[in-house]
């Protein structure tokens, strides 16, 4: 008898052991959904910082690129997902903010995930194709106006953040041209370079290295201060086009219902790599702004998530600014 309910008290220890190790988080590798094609800026952002976030959480991350739908079939696999923290998203102004209003989606932007950490950000960079005639910004304007019937914008889709840009620039300019949606940064990139358009509001980060081998031409960049990648290309104000300021930030989402406790590893971990002194001189070498500490945390992202909303879908809304 005394044998036996040994052998209990021991099963019972070992259970409730295996029970709490269980629980232990992170305990298997962990996949992040970056809702465009690998080669773009976000994807770039999203290697660079799990590199560092791995060692952190002593677990491997799992990129898996999910294109398409700017951004929405990324997203509605991420809200599908179990709320365990082993599934995160990479979103952003668009997939987050911007698609809310301009989609008909099957879940909330908001309110079906929890916010984990605000990540970098980058303002568009105006840039065309060589073959262009203009060598700033005015020259450019006059040239668009003179041939807008011919002009053609690359965007990364429809209704996407580089459209609304593209809208902006056409509502200042006074002209209409044509937009050319693709589904990532890559493939647009590719396309400009033989020539299949002319300009485009596109991420500082991954077009700064065909701005600096003079493969395209960079116009300004719209933001109030020059990029510490790239002081020598002028911001929207210095270059004739006052107050054309739009940047997209990113951030970091889990399904919502995630426990605290892996939000706040997964916001550890990234904070961590942020503050890398190697790893953010590459994300300035990129183009990109590192939000700053006391803006990293969950708190901070949903207050600023929320402002976003009650930010841009009123002008979304007013200009009519729908996914065709």
């Amino acid at each position: 008898m005394r044998a036996r309910l040994f052998a209990a008290v021991l099963t019972a220890m070992s259970l409730a052991c295996g029970s709490a190790a269980a629980q232990v988080y992170p305990s298997r590798p962990i996949t992040m959904i970056v809702p465009y094609p690998a080669g773009g800026v976000t994807d770039g952002l999203a290697r660079m910082l799990v590199e560092h976030m791995r060692s952190s959480l002593k677990q491997p991350i799992i990129i898996e690129n999910v294109s398409g739908g700017v951004g929405n079939i990324a997203t509605g696999r991420a809200v599908r997902a179990a709320a365990d923290g082993y599934t995160t998203l990479l979103g952003n102004m668009e997939t987050n903010v911007l698609n809310g209003a301009t989609h008909t989606l099957t879940y909330d932007v908001v309110n079906d995930f929890d916010p984990v950490i605000l990540m970098p950000s980058y303002p568009f960079l105006i840039v065309s194709k060589n073959a262009v005639p203009a060598k700033d910004l005015k020259e450019l304007v006059a040239w668009v106006k003179a041939n807008a019937d011919k002009v053609s914008q690359g965007t990364v889709g429809t209704a996407s953040a580089q459209h609304l840009c593209g809208i902006y620039l056409q509502q200042t300019i006074g002209a209409r041209w044509q937009f050319v949606p693709y589904r990532g940064g890559a493939p647009a990139m590719q396309d400009m370079l033989a020539g299949q358009f002319d300009l485009m509001c596109t991420a500082s980060g991954s077009f700064l290295p065909l701005v600096r081998n003079n493969q395209i031409r960079a116009y300004a960049v719209t933001a109030k201060t020059r990029l510490g990648g790239a002081p020598d290309i002028p911001t929207v104000d210095e270059a004739g086009m006052p107050g054309i300021y739009l940047a997209v930030w990113n951030a970091l989402f889990v399904p919502k219902g995630t426990p605290k406790d892996a939000v706040a590893k997964l916001n550890a971990a990234a904070a961590d790599a942020m503050a890398d002194p190697a790893l953010h001189q590459k994300i300035i070498d990129m183009g990109l702004d590192i939000p700053p500490r006391d803006q990293q945390t969950p708190e901070a992202l949903a207050a600023f998530q929320k402002a976003e909303v009650e930010k841009w879908w009123p002008i979304i809304k007013a200009v009519n600014f729908k996914a065709e």
